[in-house]
């Protein structure tokens, strides 16, 4: 049966079905001065859905999450094309304006302070508050593998409507009645057989009120969702004619690059630019805040003249300069009067404790960068009567204030033509290039400037994940786990980010706990405690937050136990499993492994770890030998993981496998440390990844059951715990530490 949408109410989509150029916008639509072939509009708007844009020659659909490598554009579009009857390679797309009608509230749980697993009155009533704030703020974000499970419904509703107002336009144009036309390959068929295309019905389009009581098709008949596709942006990516923010160009456009204090937050003294201002190609040096920017005619100029400024920096003041001090901070959080929450208190730890052969263990998670491929970039041009701005960027609506609190525009007058980006792993959740790059087009109103952050300077001016350690507790008894009490400390990603967007973080940070406190286990005597770290380096939301390190502190500490009870790891946590999707995911990943222990024949060693994170349960087995000097190779990855519906399963398996790829390269290799202030590690080669000779074979297997949700980063938490529980079976050597390579090598 197909399911009925219900007319939207006008909140729910923006105004925006307007005549233009003899066709139709479904949807907002921002004229911006400059912008390339910006439409102008001659008809008086109606309401109809914001995704969807046609003219005589084409057809666009309008993606407005943010990609930063994961496939948005290409699964918001497979949505709107099922509905809407497009074929891939029928139509473009583009990101759209920045506008309310774009709100996502797929991120309730991640911005409260309660755990998912908590269905308390309380609880319902922040989720219920933190949605009609994100739908009445019209937060346009992305992040928190929310673009599936915002895009899910309201797009192919929004391609459903698209397809029934064409629908109708054919009927007034022939008089047919519209239950008698159908639609397929971008046309309405008439009963004839003769077909009417899409943009040959746009004019008419807009003079038909929109058709907002509409069936969606039964996923019998889905022609793409669910159907191994080749993701639209691979062929572009791959000859590389994709123009990602970087590659964008702006006519008339000078170059800058940037130096800022590697000391964060700290002001630059005093600085000599004599010999950068005699170099070739410069134009400028201007003063930023904390630091410089040099204005040239390439970035090459820029950078070479950059690097012969002499600076003198301020020290520091709000985090400590070496990295010791930083680890002193993060264990002085452990005090009685500086917990942030005690996110669950069952049974009777303090009972279970006492009397008891309890086993301690105590686990540290470093700092790490963003790193992605693509530096930080971006092009502004100010005039007095706006800002227009081309960079990557997932939270729109707050680039729009930041940029015009600078200049003293009002948010309305900055236009923002989101880019491709190359990564992000939360670095474009951040706004260091957008503050610099205004202040710089600011000082040349008029003339467009394009910013290119230098490696070295994108590291500097990273804000990483955070710090952490957990002291965890735990009795065991009788072949079973009876007791755990996890104490997590971590600088708060939430508060710090929302500190640099003027905001503050309301209650505790419910980052913290994610990884330890929602195990769903059935375990009698079971405490979480958090504590948040203070004093420490300003960090912010890296793939998979809280959940990247809590998933280590967590499932590592629950193998120590298992493995004290003399309990088969995987078999334990399957008897230990109190959510049936959890222990469907449990099973799945036993199936594939062919899992018989965690010590395989030939020298090898098995670890299984289970994390959720943004509501996906994700387990993982990895298998590693040890050579005979000890040094540890990854052979195999199985990975199991419950998404309700897997929307392409190439694009799935994909993601999978890089967030295996990503998580194991951090944890074996990268930390960021801290000396005179200032992050040591300042490029790839000081802040490795895995290498290709590393990389195991990835065996990965989507569950259809739960609700629908995202992948990009939930594979992440449990690979770190998994692998380190590997290695103990393959050596006896429990590792609590990341990176991993302090204590083993890899091969």
């Amino acid at each position: 049966m197909d399911e009925i949408v219900s007319k939207p109410g006008r909140r729910s989509f923006l105004i925006g079905s307007a005549a233009v150029a003899g066709g139709v916008v479904f949807g907002p639509y921002v004229f911006a001065r400059g912008a390339a072939g910006a439409p102008k509009a001659a008809a008086k708007p109606v309401s109809i859905t914001p995704w969807v844009r046609i003219s005589p020659d084409k057809i666009t659909l309008i993606t407005p999450h943010a990609d930063v490598g994961q496939g948005a554009v290409a699964g918001q579009a497979i949505f709107l094309a099922e509905e809407m009857d497009l074929d891939l390679g029928q139509f473009e797309t583009d990101f759209g304006p920045t506008d309310k009608a774009y709100y996502n509230t797929a991120l309730v749980d991640e911005l409260i302070p309660f755990l998912s697993i908590d269905h308390s009155p309380e609880a319902e009533a922040a989720r219920a508050g933190a949605r009609k704030m994100l739908k009445d703020g019209g937060m346009q974000l992305t992040g928190g593998s929310s673009t599936i499970p915002d895009s899910y419904t309201k797009l192919r509703e929004a391609g459903a409507i698209a397809r029934e107002t064409l629908k109708a336009a054919a009927a007034r144009r022939t008089g047919i009645a519209v239950d008698k036309l159908r639609t397929a390959s971008a046309a309405v068929i008439l009963p004839n057989g003769r077909k009417i295309r899409y943009v040959d019905l746009a004019a008419e389009a807009a003079k038909v009120p929109p058709v907002q009581d509409v069936g969606l098709r039964d996923p019998s008949q889905w022609r793409l969702i669910g159907k191994p596709t080749q993701r639209l942006d691979i062929a572009s990516k791959s000859t590389g004619q994709l123009r990602f923010g970087i590659d964008q160009s702006v006519p008339g456009m000078v170059f800058a690059t940037v130096r800022m204090n590697p000391n964060k937050g700290a002001p630059l003294q005093s600085f000599d630019a004599g010999k950068a201002e005699r170099m070739p190609g410069v134009k400028k040096i201007l003063p930023i805040t904390n630091g410089f920017a040099v204005v040239a005619t390439n970035t090459w100029y820029a950078m070479q003249a950059a690097n012969a400024v002499e600076c003198k920096w301020a020290a520091a003041t709000d985090y400590p300069p070496e990295q010791a001090q930083h680890w002193a901070a993060v264990e002085a959080a452990f005090a009685p009067d500086n917990v942030d929450k005690v996110w669950r208190n069952e049974g009777d730890v303090k009972g279970a404790l006492q009397g008891a052969r309890v086993i301690e263990a105590e686990y540290r998670a470093p700092y790490v960068a963003h790193q992605p491929l693509e530096p930080l970039n971006a092009i502004a041009i100010v005039r007095d009567d706006g800002i227009e701005l081309w960079t990557s960027h997932q939270m729109p609506a707050v680039v729009q204030g930041i940029a015009a609190s600078i200049t003293g525009h009002k948010p309305e007058q900055v236009v923002l033509h989101n880019q491709w980006a190359g990564g992000s792993f939360g670095h474009r959740l951040e706004f260091e290039n957008i503050r610099a790059v205004v202040q710089i087009a600011g000082k040349m109103r008029g003339t467009p400037v394009k910013l290119v952050f230098s490696r070295e300077e994108d590291f500097l001016q990273d804000f990483p994940r955070h710090i952490g350690m957990a002291r965890n507790r735990g009795v065991v008894k009788d072949g079973k786990i009876v007791a755990v009490d996890f104490h997590v400390a971590t600088s708060s990603a939430v508060g710090s980010q929302f500190s640099r967007m003027g905001m503050k973080a309301a209650g505790a940070d419910g980052q913290i706990p994610l990884g330890t406190g929602n195990l769903q286990y059935d375990i009698p005597n079971f405490r979480m405690t958090g504590y948040q770290v203070k004093g420490t380096s300003p960090c912010s939301s890296w793939r998979s937050v809280g959940a990247s390190t809590g998933g280590f502190f967590g499932d590592a500490f629950i193998d120590e136990l298992l493995h004290a009870a003399g309990v088969d790891p995987l078999k334990g946590q399957i008897d230990l499993c109190q959510n049936a999707l959890h222990r469907k995911v449990l099973e799945a990943v036993a199936e594939m492994s062919g899992w018989n222990g965690p010590r395989p024949a030939n020298g090898r060693g098995r670890g299984v770890a289970f994390t959720e994170s943004f509501g996906v349960p994700v387990a993982e087995v990895i298998e590693v030998s040890a050579t005979e000097k000890g040094a540890i190779r990854l052979e195999k990855v199985w990975v199991a993981a419950a998404v309700g519906k897997v929307i392409d399963p190439v694009n799935f398996e994909n993601l999978v496998q890089g967030g295996v790829v990503w998580a194991l390269g951090h944890a074996m290799n990268c930390e960021l440390t801290y000396a005179n202030g200032m992050v040591q590690q300042r490029n790839f080669n000081q802040h490795e990844g895995m290498r290709m000779f590393q990389c195991p074979r990835i065996e990965v297997r989507g569950i259809e059951a739960g609700p629908i949700r995202g992948i990009g980063e939930p594979p992440v938490p449990p690979a770190a715990p998994a692998l380190a529980n590997a290695i103990f079976a393959a050596t006896g050597k429990r590792l609590r530490e990341m990176p991993f390579n302090k204590f083993v090598e890899f091969v």
